[in-house]
């Protein structure tokens, strides 16, 4: 059976997420900044875990403001803004540093640091984080699903720009991946004076 990825709509459950995330693993500051950068840009696991520092970093050590690249499924160009994230960032590239990790790689593998941390890996990650919260719907999609639900909440519902962020072409797509069932609309609609 195919587990049901969702995105995290509970601010306190998401502040959990992040927690055991920092806290409970050894590369914890790497999967928290996969999570936030992972969130905050709305990159499929696959683009996110093979970018390369040079993409986010400039020659200084600086965050770049937009990073550039092509998404592996889509093919189509994708510019990223890295604003919301730069402290994050910052810390990370202090902890890489901390810890001597040297690669090419965003997101290299502690053991391997010439290999990136693969999908398999950062799937056990969220897995480890499911059970140890008692959590059974995370999965290597729940930050993209989080950050564009996130997006649609905050923007007021706007639809339009969560489909044009996550590339989709339908919004019924886009509604779908913010796992937004009947259920979840029924409760939005509970919420609407009709007059």
């Amino acid at each position: 059976m195919e587990q049901k990825v969702l995105p995290i709509k509970d601010s306190n459950v998401l502040h959990q997420v992040q927690r055991c995330l920092s806290e409970d693993f050894k590369a914890g500051r790497r999967n928290y900044t996969i999570f936030q950068l992972g969130k905050a840009t709305l990159l499929r696991v696959s683009d996110l875990l093979t970018l390369k520092r040079a993409d986010v970093f400039d020659e200084r050590g600086n965050v770049r403001l937009n990073a550039y690249l092509h998404d592996q499924k889509t093919g189509k160009a994708n510019r990223l803004y890295l604003k919301p994230v730069i402290g994050d960032l910052l810390a990370y590239q202090q902890w890489l540093q901390q810890e001597n990790l040297i690669s090419p790689w965003l997101f290299p593998s502690t053991q391997h640091p010439d290999q990136h941390l693969t999908e398999k890996q950062f799937y056990k990650i969220m897995r480890k984080v499911g059970d140890l919260l008692n959590l059974d719907y995370l999965g290597t999609h729940t930050m993209r699903k989080t950050g564009a639900y996130r997006v649609y909440v905050q923007s007021n519902y706007n639809i339009g720009l969560v489909m044009h962020l996550l590339n989709h072409s339908s919004e019924a797509m886009t509604l779908a991946y913010l796992g937004l069932d009947q259920a979840s609309q029924e409760t939005m609609l509970d919420k609407i004076d009709f007059g």
